[in-house]
């Protein structure tokens, strides 16, 4: 009977077929019981007119085995091509992104105090869903789209690695100040789910000071979990001040699949030339082992690896004068770690590992009464010098008959009417808001009449945002005044 696991893997571009043979060659040597299915990805595919990079066939491998391991790739630039890290994310709901990272002073020269963190970041939702629109001459916008199931997976999973790896705190990083609707979202989920884990410490930080503590006093945060955008952000951070981007791996986890790779890119510019460090690829195959439920193997190859830079064999990114002893290729390390296979580090911790499976599960969330309360329309107007109090006469004009009224105008998020301040500056886009006198109901088609009356005065409408309000609470931001 055959008990080997099979897996996906994919060479990618630039140093990404040189790592993952070093990878391939440690893992042989390890005897882990795997067994491959290659397919291949990136700029190749992308340029035969694959616009996710990926053919259509080898998605089928990708469902087919559990785990994928997969090299930097490079994505050309313009022409429409979409990231297949966020293809591949979205598509089969990766949506933990799980990066572990620690200094190994003095063998590896850091630019922090001691770290030992791990960033848990979603991975399917906020500005990474990559819908955007230019709707004007001037203006284009980015839609940041997060969702209560979403966030109460991220931050369930976050809670429960936490729990699983013995780790006593969980910070949660968010603009909440700023973002009240989205990033508020986020924070009273991790507030909510919290009370289930009173065993573990909790914060919460905004995330520019977060940022700088992760920088600067990375000893301060244990777990962090947080938005796809500012998690891909102190991910990169946390890895360049704990040594180099070069050691750092990630599993980007779902519910029955996993997708594992190096944080870094491809590196054109030093490919093929054997100077690349295989340690971040290597790292995501150790927490792919882990996955799999092969920890022994995980266990081993990371000893080795670590044994490795703890005697000073370096490749070039890492090397450092006085504690480097030789600077090696990514051939030679390769030979160095399966040397070192069955050793332990004697300064260096190796972490701990036969851990349970994380599995979770989140509740219904559509239990909301839902109440509309009016819309904001935004325009594209770019005449009579931009003048507020002329573009609300039009609008007040166009309105008389609705029960919709006219209650503010804004530009760039800016009040411009009423007793809006001349001095600020305004674009061709504008944000107005109709909302009914106060006790009377408005219905959809109380907003297709007002539209429709709107249009019909050669105002050009570029979108509309209808406003709610949930089980008596305002779901929309207000701006100044209101």
């Amino acid at each position: 009977m055959d008990n080997k696991h099979t897996i996906t893997i994919a060479k990618g571009d630039g140093i990404g077929p040189e790592i993952m043979e070093s990878t391939l060659e440690i893992l042989k040597a390890s005897g882990a019981p795997l067994k491959y299915e290659e397919i291949e990805i990136g700029e190749k595919v992308y340029l035969s007119g694959e616009k996710t990079g990926i053919k259509k066939e080898d998605w089928e491998t990708i469902r087919r085995n559990k785990a994928f391991l997969k090299a930097p790739i490079t994505t050309p630039q313009g022409g429409g091509y979409k990231s297949i890290n966020v293809a591949i994310r979205t598509s089969f709901g990766l949506f933990a992104n799980i990066r572990p990272c620690k200094t190994f002073k003095p063998f590896i020269k850091a630019n922090c105090g001691d770290m030992d963190m791990v960033i848990v970041r979603e991975n399917e939702e906020d500005l990474y869903t990559g819908i955007e629109h230019q709707q004007t001459n001037e203006v284009v916008q980015t839609l940041k789209i997060i969702s209560k199931p979403g966030t109460k997976k991220i931050v369930r999973y976050a809670f429960e690695y936490a729990r699983a790896y013995n780790r006593k705190k969980v910070t949660c990083m968010t603009k909440d100040n700023i973002m009240k609707q989205t990033d508020g979202l986020f924070h009273k989920i991790f507030d909510d789910i919290s009370k289930d884990y009173p065993e573990i410490e909790t914060e919460h930080r905004i995330i520019d000071i977060g940022s700088a503590v992760v920088a600067t006093n990375p000893e301060r945060l244990d777990v962090v979990v947080t938005l796809n955008l500012y998690g891909d952000i102190i991910s990169d951070i946390m890895a360049q001040v704990a040594g180099s981007v070069g050691l750092s791996g990630s599993s980007n986890i779902g519910h029955n699949r996993a997708m594992f790779e190096a944080i870094h890119g491809s590196a054109p510019d030093i490919a093929g030339q054997d100077i690349a460090n295989p340690c971040g690829l290597l790292h995501g195959a150790i927490l792919m082992l882990d996955y799999l439920g092969l920890s022994p193997y995980a266990k081993m190859i990371e000893a080795a690896a670590l044994k490795t830079l703890e005697e000073g064999i370096h490749t070039g990114d890492l090397y450092q004068e006085g504690v480097t002893k030789r600077k090696v290729g990514t051939k030679e390390f390769t030979k160095e770690v399966i040397a070192r296979l069955g050793q332990e580090p004697t300064k260096i911790k190796v972490r701990e590992r036969n851990v349970k499976p994380i599995e979770i599960s989140i509740s219904d969330t559509r239990d909301n009464v839902k109440t509309l309360e009016g819309t904001d329309c935004f325009l594209d107007w770019d005449e009579d010098d931009r003048n507020p109090d002329i573009l609300a006469a039009k609008l007040i004009e166009a309105s008389k008959d609705s029960i919709l009224n006219l209650k503010v105008i804004t530009n760039r998020g800016v009040k411009v009417y009423p007793d809006g301040m001349p001095e600020t500056f305004r674009t061709d886009h504008w944000r107005c808001r109709f909302v009914p006198a106060e006790g009377t109901k408005v219905t959809n088609k109380d907003i297709i009449d007002l539209l429709s009356k709107i249009s019909d005065s050669n105002l050009d409408i570029i979108k509309t945002e209808n406003l709610y309000n949930f089980n008596g609470e305002r779901a929309y931001s207000l701006t100044q005044g209101e």
